[in-house]
């Protein structure tokens, strides 16, 4: 799958990649999760067969050093919904966000219902439940990120780092290095605990909602998703849970996520 690259600033002045895959259909715009994209992204893949499918890069995850240009949980939301202004679509994408992503979707959709025509949320952050209470993303090194990110945590390993040879002093220091400012830029909104209040403006989001998780999701289990479910009053909410699948349920059961994510934006 070709990718071409889009480079936009927004209204506040931000510059932003954009990784742009297809090249016809309704539009699709993808916010990742805290780790950034990946290598490979079959679900994006899949989805440019039949629509055009935008990812932003968020601030501290490009090349341009905007890291410090986010401060708060308005700021990320607001910069979102700068990004769907500075892409001119024409007509409102559907918006699918995994994680920290999602929970930034939400927070868009929440100030804005008319930004999307669709809201997938695969995984997301943004809820706190007491009794299930998230584990520390920012204490874990790569191999403990694997293990509660993943149901396979080799292989995992390996998605979360590229394939890196560890060994090799300068792909370990540009991985640490790159690692840090996600880190950093996802902590503003994550860091102590994932949780700004999202809970009490669900009930803005109008659109046609669906939520994808992992059966073995162990940063936000299922109970997360059946959340979402009951807050998302004003619109009838699906829900897939995959089995055999954690957080990173895309890229472990990628055909699954397609079969529902696809199923879903062509109904």
């Amino acid at each position: 799958m070709s990718i071409a690259t889009l480079s936009l600033t927004t209204r506040r002045g931000i510059e932003a990649t954009v990784h742009v895959r297809g090249s016809g259909g309704s539009p699709v715009v993808w916010f990742h999760g805290a780790g950034g994209l990946m290598v490979e992204e079959p679900l994006l893949d899949a989805l440019a067969v039949d629509h055009v499918v935008y990812a932003p890069e968020w601030p501290g995850y490009g090349i341009q050093e905007t890291e410090g240009e986010l401060y708060d949980m308005l700021d990320f939301a607001l910069h979102g919904l700068d990004l769907l202004d500075a892409l001119a679509l024409g007509a409102p994408p559907h918006v699918i966000g995994h994680s920290m992503g999602g929970m930034i979707a939400s927070e868009m959709l929440a100030m804005n219902p008319s930004a999307a025509a669709s809201l997938t949320l695969i995984g997301s952050a943004g809820l706190w439940i007491d009794e299930h209470p998230v584990p520390d993303l920012f204490s874990m090194v790569p191999f403990e990120l694997a293990e509660t990110l993943f149901v396979d945590a080799v292989a995992g390993e390996k998605i979360l780092t590229a394939g890196l040879d560890f060994t090799d002093d300068q792909a370990l220091i540009g991985f640490m290095v790159g690692n840090a400012r996600r880190m950093g830029t996802a902590g503003k909104i994550l860091f102590p605990i994932p949780n700004r209040g999202l809970a009490h403006r669900l009930y803005r989001i109008t659109c046609p909602t669906l939520l994808v998780w992992g059966r073995e999701d162990r940063m936000f289990p299922p109970v997360y998703a059946e959340r979402f479910q009951r807050l998302l009053t004003s619109t009838v909410a699906g829900l897939v849970v995959i089995a055999d699948a954690g957080h990173m349920v895309p890229y472990e059961q990628s055909d699954a996520v397609i079969t529902a994510v696809s199923g879903f934006l062509n109904s």
